[in-house]
């Protein structure tokens, strides 16, 4: 009698993976935060479209909403790195000699590296950053480094009417070719958004890569021919052909070569390099597909941990 009283009732048997799964997927239920298949998720993307202009509008009104000076630093900010690269490099290296229109030269090459060097930065911190945001709602995660790069390119348009009244005290004509701008911009953009994904998900990974970047940043501006010129630099100097490719395939190169081919009369096509357009597009498609890729890729991860 006692045997049969200190026998503990049969246990039954946990069920396994396999039979959870299939009692979720009988009752229709799926995984919090799935990550969904590409097409679904660019629709996603495109469906939270305002969303991404509204929040790159605002961090960009409220990225000087403590200054007195407000929304001018959005113009004085690149105009002063211009000034500080043009005195070091232009008079004290003497870079300027021999580059018609130097200060047009400098200014766009500032410009428009800074839209390159910015949006990777903000790119990095763009998880990582808004953590509260990516844990407490549901939306794609890669609205967050487009919306960045956006805002980027809007700070970029309000430099480019300062850079435009510099061509004009410069005595650069206006022209036509103004209007290669826009696709040069377009196609810079999108190697912007690819490089920013894929750093998003590096950075949130690893935060510290966001201390990092700057020294990394610093290193590709000056191969990039914002301060000097390369096709002058190379000519006759006896480099390697294998660098001399290298520095002018360089892709945030090839972007500042083709807004200054744009909008600088005395800037020749001579002094692209070969095949400049079909770099540009490759380089946006490489680094826009892989980068959307690789980022969404880690989609269920991002806040988790």
């Amino acid at each position: 009698m006692s045997q049969v009283l200190d026998t503990p009732p049969p246990t039954r048997a946990p069920a396994d993976e396999a039979d959870l799964a299939a009692l979720a997927a009988r009752h229709g239920l799926t995984v919090s935060g799935a990550r969904p298949s590409v097409p679904a998720y660019v629709r996603q993307l495109w469906a939270r479209r305002h969303f991404i202009t509204a929040f790159a509008t605002a961090k960009l009104t409220a990225q000087y909403s403590q200054a007195k000076l407000g929304q001018v630093w959005q113009v004085m900010t690149p105009l002063l790195n211009a000034a500080v690269y043009y005195f070091i490099f232009g008079v004290l290296l003497g870079t300027k000699h021999g580059v018609p229109d130097y200060i047009p030269f400098l200014v766009t090459g500032v410009f428009v590296w800074t839209f390159t060097q910015s949006s990777i930065m903000a790119g990095t911190r763009a998880i990582s950053g808004n953590l509260g945001l990516v844990r407490a709602l549901h939306f794609p995660r890669a609205a967050l480094p487009i919306s960045f790069c956006l805002q980027q390119l809007q700070q970029l348009l309000f430099s480019m009417a300062a850079l435009l009244v510099i061509l004009l005290c410069a005595g650069v004509p206006v022209s036509l070719s103004w209007l290669l701008t826009i696709p040069a911009l377009c196609l810079q953009f999108t190697f912007n958004a690819g490089v920013a994904m894929a750093m998003a998900r590096l950075g949130a990974k690893t935060p510290d890569i966001a201390q990092l970047m700057p020294f990394v940043l610093r290193t590709w501006m000056y191969v990039s021919g914002v301060m000097w010129s390369i096709s002058r630099l190379t000519e006759d100097k006896g480099l390697p052909h294998w660098l001399v490719v290298l520095l002018e395939t360089n892709p945030s190169a090839v972007y500042i070569d083709l807004m200054r081919f744009a909008l600088i009369d005395s800037f020749h096509s001579s002094q692209l390099p070969p095949h400049v357009w079909a770099a540009a597009i490759g380089w946006a498609v490489v680094a826009g597909i892989g980068g959307f890729i690789y980022f969404w890729k880690a989609e269920e991860t991002y806040g988790r941990g």
